[in-house]
């Protein structure tokens, strides 16, 4: 049995831990109080009533901690940090984007393990979460990268290691950028059936290759038509992340999932209008008047 500590209960959050504790002693790092778990799964509803914590003071030292925050509240994490790493700790950075080495630079980067992770699911109360399929998780190959995988060994949970992590981070980013038109239309993954959104939901992914090729990954071409067809596949009222921050009238994660994008082609020379004025367009929905 493994000491796993999961900061952030979320929809990403809340379901890993509840996964987790099936098998592992699993500290919930939150906000603010729980009673416990439950999310109902592909496999059936699922409880779990891990340890809850909503002060870092009262942290103790664990084998992982698993990041699961949004990528803005990297500092309000990095307040666990202290209580719940010891000289052998690792930290799982499960965050969107593609700059998650970067985040945590208080932690040596041989006991970071960066997560790409694909697990639809949504939080509709504290503790209360849908899970809409089992999802995957890569991380780099290596030792570190494998002790992660092991973890998960006894869930439905796909984790595996890769040989090329730089390109799955930026694969995944392709599809991140693409849900914006969610939240700038406040419809749900069906959206995608609309030809004309799909064409923009192209443009976004076409922009996020030729920056990501520039940054090293191997991206083909097909990838935006992919995109829009995983998108129509997926359940229709299947909503991202950055549509319910936005729709709840949270910060959004349109930094890492878009400016990103604009940020780094910037650096290569690379354009990437679509991504910058679509962000702006939802940065000024976001902001109160």
């Amino acid at each position: 049995m493994v000491r796993v500590a999961v900061i952030g209960a979320g929809a990403i959050g809340g379901t890993l831990a509840a996964w987790l504790a099936q098998s592992h002693e699993v500290t919930v790092c939150a906000r603010s109080p729980l009673e416990d778990l439950e999310v109902e799964t592909p496999e059936g509803l699922i409880r779990a009533t891990p340890r809850i914590l909503t002060d870092p003071a009262e942290a103790t030292e664990v084998d992982w901690v698993l990041c699961t925050t949004k990528t803005y509240d990297c500092a309000a994490a990095a307040a666990w940090l202290p209580g719940l790493m010891g000289a052998s700790t690792r930290l799982a950075v499960i965050q969107n984007g593609v700059e998650q080495r970067d985040r945590f630079p208080q932690v040596p980067a041989q006991r970071t393990v960066p997560v790409i992770i694909d697990l639809p699911a949504e939080r509709g109360a504290p503790g209360r979460i849908v899970q809409r399929r089992n999802g995957t998780i890569h991380v780099p190959e290596g030792e570190a990268g494998e002790a992660l995988v092991a973890l998960f060994a006894d869930t439905p949970i796909d984790a595996q290691t890769t040989p090329d992590f730089l390109t799955a981070a930026w694969r995944k980013l392709a599809i991140n950028c693409s849900g914006i038109v969610s939240a700038l239309t406040l419809r749900p993954a069906e959206v995608a059936n609309d030809e004309g959104v799909a064409e923009v939901m192209r443009a976004l992914v076409r922009e996020c290759i030729a920056v990501g090729r520039a940054e090293g990954a191997d991206l083909p071409d097909k990838l935006a038509d992919q995109v829009v067809k995983w998108t129509t596949l997926a359940h229709p009222e299947s909503v991202n992340s950055l549509h319910a921050d936005y729709v709840a009238g949270r910060t959004t994660e349109v930094d890492a999932r878009n400016r990103v994008i604009v940020r780094l082609g910037e650096k290569h020379g690379i354009d990437a209008p679509m991504n910058r004025a679509l962000a702006s367009l939802l940065s000024a929905a976001s902001t109160p008047r």
